[in-house]
């Protein structure tokens, strides 16, 4: 096992990549390489997808194509793609949809969180108002799915918008339990499985689709995504007991009253008295960086992140078990080590 160290108090001891795949954790753009020329593909659907003639707009668009990031979702369509067969059209198509999609949620999701910047840039609501950001995302998504349909793209077409349902049932879910904060591990299963994975999800199962691939080859990377989706998001919820470098601040989830698992998990085994000083905190308005502290020592002390460690590597385990059944090839490597990216992952 290998001890991360994410901060002076809290150790995270995770596999060692070389234990799970034989070999040395590759960089993202190791990752990357054996579908750099398709990603240069996608990038020219996606200009084309996102193209106006409306001056506002047009504005608006042209810094959100300067403001993209790693773009995970297109590099998971398009290995996904590689590696149950032949990229093809139909996959920079996906790719440009899954995409397109999701820089429309994340739109929306500054309007609906008043954020004023998104990956250390300012946020198109921060820049020009709600009602921009609001028809912003409502022009992307039309974007996709009219380029879907334009295509007859019908199966890829009904996978994404499963997807954007889930997504939509998650997002209101963890409203619901966030005022009531009564969450159990169950509902946060649920909730992470809707909001995350059904997007990571959706993503590797386009790849199999838009490549023809056999119908029992797409269930499996659909269940393929949901699992990497589920450890992404354990992962990340991780960084909110001990990691403060990663673009998101320590303590955000609990300033923002999030039941993540690693809280559940310890109160769930808490004495009342303990149970009853913790949720204290949790319930306050505004917290403190002492309470946002004690917080996070007690979850540690109690198990739950170790407990959380644990859930994220089984989710792990079980996505690459889910390729094991692939032929080998570079795709299927780098979807491997993805996977193993993923909960090692520093921000």
């Amino acid at each position: 096992m290998e001890a991360i160290v994410t901060d002076e108090s809290i150790a995270l001891e995770l596999p060692d990549p070389g234990a799970l795949l034989g070999r040395a954790l590759p960089s993202l753009a190791d990752i990357q390489a054996p579908v750099e020329g398709d990603l240069a593909g996608f990038r020219q659907h996606f200009r084309e997808a996102m193209r106006t003639d409306v001056r506002l707009l047009d504005a608006v668009v042209r810094y959100v194509l300067r403001s993209k990031g790693k773009q995970l979702r297109p590099l998971l369509v398009l290995l996904s793609a590689r590696a149950c067969g032949t990229v093809s059209e139909s996959s920079y198509r996906a790719a440009a949809l899954v995409e397109l999609l999701h820089t429309a949620t994340l739109v929306h999701d500054d309007v609906v969180d008043e954020a004023e910047t998104r990956r250390g840039l300012w946020s198109i609501r921060a820049l020009w108002k709600n009602k921009v950001g609001v028809l912003l995302g409502d022009y992307l998504l039309s974007r996709g799915l009219l380029m879907a349909l334009d295509a007859k793209d019908y199966q890829l077409l009904h996978t994404v918008s499963d997807a954007v349902r889930r997504m939509a049932e998650g997002e209101l879910l963890q409203l619901e339990k966030a005022r009531r904060l009564d969450i159990t591990e169950d509902t946060y299963f649920r909730i992470i499985s809707d909001k995350t994975a059904s997007l990571l999800s959706a993503c590797t199962t386009c790849g199999a689709v838009s490549v023809e691939a056999d119908e029992d080859v797409i269930a499996r990377m659909k269940v393929f995504g949901e699992e990497l989706g589920l450890a992404f998001q354990i992962r990340d919820d991780l960084f909110d007991f001990g990691v403060t470098d990663v673009g998101k601040p320590l303590g955000i989830d609990l300033q923002e009253k999030k039941m993540t698992l690693p809280l559940i998990h310890s109160l769930s085994k808490a004495s009342r008295a303990d149970r009853r000083r913790i949720m204290r905190i949790v319930r306050k308005k505004k917290k403190s960086s002492e309470d946002v502290r004690n917080v996070a020592d007690w979850v540690n002390e109690t198990g739950g992140i170790e407990y959380a460690r644990d859930r994220m590597c089984t989710h792990a385990l079980e996505a690459l078990r889910c390729l094991s059944e692939l032929p080998a090839s570079e795709a299927r490597t780098a979807l491997e080590d993805l996977v193993v990216f993923t909960i090692l992952r520093k921000r």
